[in-house]
């Protein structure tokens, strides 16, 4: 459930990753907390941030960068540790300290992020360091990979085979999983949320701030939400925009996703048949039919893609769901069905998934456990597998449900069914989302029994109504989870998150971040943007 950068969707694998997608100062609390979890936790307690500017090409002369170390295994603190790759912008005038950003995925840089979008969050930098990291198993900080396996995974559940053989595709991934523990070392078993907010509060510390002030986007609300439940007082200033579920399993999350994607899919073909050059004439009825059978026709004859390969109908359904991530890119949208309708040209499509399609795998031998100071992995050998192994690895630590084989198969006809049902364009293509963490280890249930009732300051949910990814039930639903801190803000426009489409939406979050600014009635609204052709 996962969001790149906010201006652009994220780069994800076409099966793995897109069928499973898819984060001031405080209130008057004591300065001094006492955490009961810290026993042997001193020695990284203690650290401190040495920063320096940042090296690589694309990185801009102002974003500094730094790292933190943590425990491997926070249950034996003594043992292996990771170093954590982090990257800030710091602040123009005085510091109140630092606003951390995750931006989703799981799975994605924040390093790379910031550095490749941190001009969206300027303004922060009024009050802040605005800071971001690469969470443990991700870019710089010790990467997990599947090595060769990640293409047999993506083989397995290609949306394109119908799993018309499903037992095949389970033996597939089981084996698959052993290989992926194998590429990845250590770090694969210590991957889950709970792990990233004990880190993300080593970090807090290492930062130097009393208080966690955090602004986190699609899968980066689990990970603050499931920081509030562990260190409740040590909540700053919290803002959760695209609000992930806490409590559904992976069926479920498969199902509202291809029912949010047919929404933003119908709010799209609205919005194109006003225009004189929408591709599927002016009636939006007739275009939401006109979909559904080009896609059916691509899968039974799919056409030649600009590299050869032949481009389907889910491959259609993967570029249509990307570019759905934001209102921004529905021009370009239509423009990309309009080429391949008049003349097969399927650039324009395949421009949404770039980096998505399979893709060549470097394989990396396991690592050793890494020591304190150890240093953090160079960016050109993070394997180009990295995002969808990590982004499976946190999904199934995260999960307690394990199917069994005969589960699978006996539910797969009536799955089928109620996945269609959801969407007729983004029904198939989310199915195999159901298979993704067979033959891994039984996660936690943490999640699901402990993330509730938090006892925090006041925290700001951001729910969009037309986002394809994180429905606006799960904010409603996530809010009443966490109790009376939770303030939803309503934001009644299209797309992945609020902050960069939505000016309203990005005025309150910093009214709120820089100034504590809040709605006194315990809720508000931002209306839809003006629509600009």
């Amino acid at each position: 459930m996962q969001v790149k950068t906010l201006t652009r969707p994220p780069l994800r694998g076409r099966a793995v990753t897109g069928a499973l997608g898819l984060a001031l100062l405080g209130a008057g609390l004591p300065a001094t907390i006492a955490d009961p979890s810290s026993d042997g936790l001193s020695r990284f307690h203690r650290q401190t941030v040495r920063w320096s500017r940042c090296v690589g090409v694309d990185m801009p002369p102002d974003l500094e960068c730094g790292k933190v170390t943590v425990p491997l295994d926070y249950a034996r603190p003594g043992a292996a540790t990771l170093d954590l790759a982090l990257a800030r912008y710091r602040a123009t005038g005085g510091s109140r300290g630092s606003v951390v950003l995750n931006f989703g995925g799981p799975g994605g840089s924040g390093v790379d992020e910031l550095a490749a979008g941190g001009q969206e969050f300027m303004q922060l930098t009024n009050g802040y360091d605005v800071v971001s990291f690469d969470p443990r198993g991700v870019g710089r900080s010790s990467p997990v990979t599947c090595g060769p396996a990640t293409a047999e995974i993506m083989k397995a559940t290609d949306p394109d085979r119908e799993l018309t053989d499903p037992r095949a595709a389970l033996r597939i991934l089981r084996d698959a999983s052993a290989q992926c523990a194998a590429h990845s070392g250590p770090v694969l078993r210590h991957m889950g949320t709970v792990d990233a907010a004990r880190d993300l509060d080593v970090m807090r510390r290492a930062l130097g701030d009393d208080r966690l002030n955090y602004l986190g986007f699609s899968y980066g609300t689990r990970l603050g939400a499931v920081y509030a439940a562990r260190f409740p007082r040590a909540v700053g200033r919290m803002v959760l925009d695209g609000v992930d579920t806490l409590t559904e399993p992976p069926s479920a999350q498969g199902l509202a996703g291809a029912r949010g994607q047919q929404i933003a899919l119908d709010h799209f073909l609205d919005w194109c048949v006003r225009d004189v050059a929408c591709p599927f004439g002016r009636d939006a009825r007739t275009a939401r039919g006109a979909v559904v059978r080009l896609v059916a026709s691509l899968d039974a004859d799919p056409v030649p893609s600009a590299f050869g390969e032949p481009f389907s109908g889910q491959d259609l359904v993967g570029a249509i769901g990307q570019a759905l991530y934001s209102r921004q890119l529905w021009p370009s949208l239509e423009r990309a069905l309009g080429q391949l309708l008049d003349d097969g040209d399927t650039r324009g499509l395949e421009g949404f998934t770039s980096g998505g399609v399979i893709f060549p795998v470097r394989a990396a031998p396991p690592p050793a456990p890494r020591a304190a100071g150890a240093g953090l992995t160079d960016p050109e050998d993070v394997p180009l597998d990295n995002m969808p192994s990590a982004l499976m690895a946190v999904n199934c630590a995260d999960d307690p449900d394990r199917p069994t084989t005969g589960q699978v198969t006996r539910s797969l006809g009536e799955l089928r069914r109620r996945y269609e049902e959801a969407s007729p364009v983004f029904g198939r293509y989310r199915l195999t989302q159901v298979l993704m963490c067979h033959g891994r280890p039984r996660g936690t249930d943490y999640i699901r029994e402990r993330v509730k009732h938090v006892d925090t300051p006041r925290m700001l949910l951001v729910g969009t109504r037309g986002d394809p990814a994180t429905p606006y039930r799960w904010t409603e639903e996530t809010a009443r989870r966490l109790g009376p801190s939770a303030v939803v803000l309503d934001n009644r426009g299209e797309g992945h998150t609020g902050y960069a489409s939505s000016k309203c939406v990005r005025r309150k979050v910093d009214d709120f971040l820089l100034y504590g600014s809040l709605p006194s009635g315990g809720s508000s609204s931002c209306g839809p943007e003006h629509d600009n052709r």
